[in-house]
């Protein structure tokens, strides 16, 4: 972040999180939109009724106005939901991505 604000960086792509407050301060300009997202995972071997335990309670946490308005806050969206619905949402953001990087030609370094 330094480097960006310094002139030294031309581009970040990172968390909207680490940046908004410069964008909010007039510091840094958003341009494109993208999104990143963070979630809760256990070895495959979790017994099944830990992982509906695990779910309920985070799910829980998600209708928490004190919660949802500090991630709100933060530029953060709660996304409830199933371990099946997580499962497709990984499945379905990794061949989103996928495509980019291909159409792009980018490749590590």
């Amino acid at each position: 972040m330094a480097d960006l604000l310094s002139g030294q960086l031309q581009v970040y792509i990172g968390a909207m999180t680490s940046s908004l407050e410069q964008v909010k301060a007039g510091r840094l300009r958003a341009g494109f939109e993208t999104s990143d997202w963070a979630g809760v995972s256990a070895p495959k071997s979790t017994p099944s009724p830990i992982i509906e335990k695990l779910n309920k309670e985070i799910n829980a946490v998600f209708t928490d106005p004190k919660f949802k308005a500090r991630l709100a806050g933060l530029g953060g969206t709660p996304f409830p939901g199933s371990p099946a619905e997580f499962d497709n949402f990984i499945a379905d953001d990794t061949e989103k991505w996928a495509k980019v990087i291909k159409f792009a030609g980018l490749r590590p370094d």
